[in-house]
């Protein structure tokens, strides 16, 4: 079984000392989230993670899910982990107290989302897709259907799904054919087929809320035509219990390569009785609400992963004798040295180690604009908080499945031949976060979001509230010594996003397939530019303290790490950009 002890001391720093602890004391609700509150709820998650959840991540993937006469029955372990995760409380952590949660903010929420993803990436899946219903129900539903729906989401006794997908339309949502006819009294009628629908039916709860994007019978063509409906699985009675089963059936089990313990689903919906959420053919909107916290939610899971291949890439190379070091014999009393002393082997932790710890650090600066954008009193300061993590979502969504993939491809590397294997867990590793870059919305349509909806909106307004910080930072630090192997870097990069910023925003006005052609290397670069910024904010808290505790001293070495071996790839990346698009418009398309 692999190894995972959850990264208590960098999620500690990262919450008490990078993302301004007293910012988020001082919004409402957040008084008591001190490290008195968080450290043990931090504690707690990271035993709950590493004794129940990782011994079922290898065995849940070679059982996989089954569908028996329309049931769906997971794993062995599964259901009674899901009742000790209930039951523990973890379901309820960020929820509304009012609906029997724990109001704790998202900045710890994001920090227990990771643990659970290291351990076992595809039972997260199911209280992850929970907590997005529970979020668009919360914003979009009527009093009714909150006061119904939220409390039994949040206890975990009922779980939630996105229903977006049909076997037409993935990204297109303006192609979907589900239909909602009003039944007269208040409630419609959902016909339809959905695919790819995660959580979409199992045993672990004893109902399911499926949230559903159809058109009614007026509906305009295209997206504007789309509505979002509630559907539970059984029709709830007058008490609140699960009552008689609503008509939705599972028809099918996706066989997937990896998040294997995880049910993906293929719904029907025959006549099934569903409520409108939020207004009709505003839907996608609605949607969008549980969307964008399930591409952060992604993001975490890439992050997660990547995580524990790095632990478990690093213990091998301590342990693994190969050959001896280039510069002498490290070991002479062993056969050989540690492959930990060779060069490669240390270039692909470190870039496993700093693209994870700058990835954690970056979530954890958006999801504190996160609690700021629904908590802060002042609406100007919600707007900008929310400006913020819309820029990012796109970019962490993107940024950190890459990363996810690239840390278990390299962590499989280091293993060698043993990590090809199914013994080590490293190859399981690499298959599950595969679909990381996939779904919910694939890395290439995150970049479009980027360049065709972010950069633009509101006159730039998005874009200022990075790139004014970033230039604030680096002004007032230019004249400290101590931060120029820092500073330097991070202001060149920052140079380059900025000339390729204004070049591709004036050739998109004229061509949006200019603009296209450079999204993906555009949002890589914005993304390893954020992760700078990051890293040298790290850097200024690490500095003072590297003598005194190794983690700051280790610290330090990866922020240097990342500024020479990582943030270089910008200068290309630039230059892909700013290279255009004719090669890939002039190619014949019948020549592919």
């Amino acid at each position: 079984m692999p190894l995972y002890d959850a990264p208590l001391r960098d999620m500690r720093f990262l919450l008490d000392e990078l993302a301004e602890a007293g910012r988020l004391r001082a919004l409402p609700g957040c008084a008591e989230v001190t490290p008195e509150l968080t450290g043990p709820v931090l504690e707690e998650a990271a035993r709950f993670a590493r004794e129940v959840l990782l011994p079922l991540n290898q065995t849940g993937d070679a059982e996989g899910c089954r569908l028996e006469n329309g049931v769906v029955r997971t794993p062995a372990g599964f259901p009674a982990a899901y009742r000790a995760f209930c039951e523990g409380g973890w379901t309820a952590l960020g929820a509304d107290p009012a609906y029997g949660g724990q109001g704790l903010p998202r900045s710890v929420g994001l920090l227990v989302e990771e643990m659970v993803c290291s351990a076992n990436m595809a039972f997260g899946m199911y209280p992850g897709l929970s907590h997005g219903a529970y979020s668009a129900i919360a914003r979009h539903g009527t009093p009714e259907q909150r006061a119904l729906y939220l409390p039994k989401l949040a206890s975990g006794r009922w779980s939630g799904t996105m229903c977006l997908t049909e076997p037409q339309c993935g990204t297109d949502l303006g192609l979907i054919r589900t239909r909602a006819v009003p039944a007269g009294d208040g409630s419609h009628r959902i016909t339809g087929a959905k695919i790819f629908i995660s959580a979409g039916e199992h045993d672990l709860a004893e109902n399911i809320v499926h949230l559903v994007l159809a058109k009614l019978p007026d509906a305009p063509p295209g997206t504007r035509g789309i509505s979002l409906f509630l559907v539970p699985k059984f029709l709830p009675t007058e008490d609140g219990g699960p009552g008689a089963r609503n008509g939705v059936a599972c028809t099918g089990l996706e066989h997937k390569m990896g998040i294997r313990a995880s049910a993906t689903c293929a719904l029907a919906f025959e006549e099934a009785t569903g409520w409108l959420v939020g207004r009709p053919h505003k839907g996608l909107a609605a949607m969008f609400t549980m969307m964008n916290e399930a591409r952060l939610g992604v993001g975490v899971q890439g992050l997660g992963i990547a995580e524990i291949a790095y632990q478990n890439a690093a213990a091998y190379a301590r342990e693994r004798l190969q050959g001896r070091a280039l510069d002498g014999t490290r070991a002479p009393e062993r056969p050989a040295d540690p492959i930990l002393v060779h060069p490669d082997i240390r270039r692909m932790l470190l870039t496993m180690r700093a693209m994870t710890e700058g990835c954690r650090a970056l979530c954890a600066l958006t999801a504190l604009e996160h609690d700021v954008s629904l908590r802060h009193l002042e609406p100007e300061a919600r707007q900008a908080a929310d400006d913020f993590v819309q820029l990012m979502t796109p970019i962490l969504k993107a940024l950190c499945t890459d990363a996810g993939w690239e840390a278990a491809v390299l962590g499989m590397q280091v293993w060698g031949g043993h990590g090809y294997i199914r013994d080590n867990a490293m190859e399981q590793f690499a298959r599950d976060v595969r679909i990381t870059q996939i779904y919910e919305g694939t890395n290439g349509i995150q970049a479009l979001d980027l360049v065709g909806r972010k950069l633009g909106a509101h006159g730039g307004r998005y874009l200022r509230r990075f790139f004014h910080p970033v230039l604030a930072f680096i002004e007032a630090r230019q004249d400290d010594p101590a931060m120029e192997p820092f500073l330097l870097p991070l202001a060149k990069a920052f140079g380059r996003l900025q000339q390729v910023t204004a070049e591709l925003a004036q050739r998109g006005l004229r061509d949006p397939f200019e603009a296209g052609a450079g999204a993906s290397d555009y949002l890589r670069l914005f993304g390893l530019t954020a992760l700078a910024y990051a890293w040298a904010r790290m850097a200024e808290l690490a500095l003072p303290r590297a003598g005194e505790e190794a983690f700051y001293r280790a610290k330090l070495a990866t922020a240097r790490f990342f500024m020479q071996r990582i943030l270089p790839e910008t200068s290309s990346l630039a230059t892909k950009v700013l290279a255009g698009g004719s090669s890939l418009r002039e190619f014949a398309d019948a020549d592919f």
